[in-house]
């Protein structure tokens, strides 16, 4: 099997290493648009070659898109418009419904199977690459049963190799999820440092004076904002609702510090405790 990525950054380079490693093809193809991310990747042996899309598109059995989700689409309508009926695609974008709904009536949908692994790094590039990104992580697919059931198991059949545990999501509800659990975690990241930058001019004290809490909480603020600003766009719809009630729970935790509630703010932080039980 050959496979191609388009994009051999930290998702689709981590992604080649263990598929490499695992023996899952026989050839790795690239697609990169940066020629210093593509020199880097053939010097780093993450792929076997660098090719043109078109090229790519006519040797793989398998393209994977791991390019930015404000490229995706146009991508992903390329790959289609260019593949044939044995071929399959998929892609590892953060958000689902508006790529989805983008091509649903492209004459081979059937050939894409919308897929998100829920793993990544603050870095970014071919060099952050890492072995066992995704091991033990969850994957979404999105309304499998608009895909070829040959593509789903192909694309399911990489994702083992990958170590993933696979979940099966409508696409719009995957995103309101996302929103949840991923989206608000980013933006919360880069507020924070944002507001501590701005705040505290001193950048010695915050290096002395921040420890493992403040470290493990603004280490998403390092993640790259070409990336994720049009994600926070793309899943607006979402997201805006996530935050309107996130603003709200601040306000609500602020006003009982201000007006002294020390065992209603005592209840809320318990309550907040109960993440425990899901996130062990």
């Amino acid at each position: 099997m050959v496979v191609a990525i388009f994009g051999i950054g930290l998702i689709g380079g981590s992604v080649a290493k263990d598929l490499r490693a695992a023996n899952f093809c026989t050839e790795i193809i690239g697609v990169g648009r940066s020629e210093a991310s593509n020199e880097t990747a053939l010097k780093l042996g993450l792929v076997d070659k660098i090719v043109t899309r078109e090229a790519a598109i006519k040797l793989a059995d398998l393209i994977i898109l791991t390019v930015p989700v404000n490229s995706l689409i146009n991508e992903l309508k390329f790959v289609l418009d260019n593949i044939q009926s044995h071929q399959t695609v998929t892609d590892m974008g953060s958000t689902k419904g508006i790529v989805i709904d983008a091509i649903q009536h492209h004459p081979l949908r059937n050939r894409y199977v919308a897929s998100h692994p829920m793993a990544g790094t603050e870095n970014s590039g071919p060099n952050a690459a890492i072995n066992n990104l995704f091991k033990d992580k969850i994957c979404i697919i999105c309304d499998k049963e608009n895909s070829a059931s040959d593509a789903v198991e192909q694309v399911e059949s990489m994702y083992n190799t990958l170590g993933m545990r696979i979940k099966y999501m409508e696409a719009h509800q995957h995103d309101m999820h996302a929103a949840y659990v991923s989206h608000i975690s980013h933006i919360s990241s880069f507020v924070l440092a944002a507001t501590v930058l701005e705040k505290e001019k001193d950048e010695e004290a915050i290096l002395e004076m921040a420890g493992g809490g403040f470290e493990s909480t603004v280490r998403l603020a390092k993640s790259s904002p070409e990336m994720w600003a049009p994600i926070f766009h793309q899943n607006k719809l979402y997201l805006l609702e996530v935050m309107d009630t996130y603003i709200e729970k601040m306000y609500h935790f602020r006003n009982l510090i201000n007006k002294n509630k020390n065992e209603e703010l005592l209840a809320l932080m318990k309550e907040a405790n109960e993440i425990r039980k899901i996130l062990k």
